[in-house]
């Protein structure tokens, strides 16, 4: 039996978003199961400097890219810059996403096209650029997608952003399909409604909310909480290890709420 401490110790990784948040919390739980060479990529140098030196203080051969996945050119250079530091990529978490708000009848065309770009075409770019090496090498390999619950339907507000994790969610099963046969698995999380600190960045810009917003939050949930990122992370870090063994194409719902149900 696998030892749930050492499940990623042969794992290099690649984790967008990888600098706070739900992205940094995978990296860490990484380095707790082993992982020794992980490339964060993130758009600020600073969040970037810091949880490289808190992923090197477990141990880890980190490396920060600084990158915005809205761009291709970022996203061939997070991957070719993670190969050359590192040799072999087998790991890849697609965490980085944007959930700028917008309804059917106020998104702009540059607003659909920043949030597809972001949520959509950035982890495509970063999944064929990993899964082109894992090919040309032979070699196995995980991918484990960042979805939301929001890729079900979504809030009037979220029209394009529950979209592109719509088509996030059946890339994420194309991929697996096509690349089964050659031990490259690929799954995905949707997470509900996450304390951190980009939704409360979100929460106050977008919606007024009080600075007890997640207190009030937590208050009317049904398990009285939202979701954390060290949990989600001991999930996503088991997707994309071996304990997971032949799961591939997965779509797991990650939250309290059960989608499709309407009041009690």
């Amino acid at each position: 039996m696998l030892d749930p401490n050492t499940r990623n110790q042969h794992t290099n990784a690649i984790v967008t978003g990888g600098a706070q948040g739900i992205g940094f919390a995978i990296a860490r739980q990484l380095a707790a199961e082993g992982c020794k060479s992980i490339a964060i990529a993130g758009r600020t140098a600073e969040k970037g400097a810091r949880a490289v030196d808190q992923l090197k203080a477990l141990g880890v051969d980190a490396l920060f890219v600084q990158a915005d996945v809205s761009k291709a050119e970022d996203c061939a250079r997070i991957v070719a810059t993670a190969i050359e530091r590192f040799g072999t990529i087998n790991g890849l978490v697609n965490a980085a996403a944007t959930s700028a708000r917008g309804s059917l009848v106020d998104t702009t065309p540059q607003l659909f096209d920043q949030i597809f770009n972001t949520n959509v075409r950035g982890p495509f770019l970063l999944m064929q650029g990993v899964v082109r090496r894992l090919l040309e090498t032979n070699m196995p390999g995980s991918i484990v997608n960042i979805l939301s619950m929001s890729a079900h339907a979504g809030q009037s507000f979220l029209c394009p952003y529950s979209s592109s994790k719509g088509a996030l969610a059946t890339m994420t099963k194309n991929v697996a399909s096509a690349y089964r046969a050659k031990r490259i698995r690929c799954n995905a999380i949707l997470p509900g409604w996450m304390d951190t600190p980009a939704e409360h960045e979100i929460q106050k810009k977008y919606h007024g909310a009080s600075d007890d917003w997640l207190q009030k939050a937590e208050a009317n949930s049904p398990m009285g909480q939202l979701v954390k990122p060290d949990q989600l992370a001991i999930l996503a870090a088991y997707m994309l290890s071996p304990h997971s063994g032949l799961m591939t194409g997965a779509l797991v719902d990650y939250d309290q709420n059960v989608a499709g149900v309407i009041g009690e």
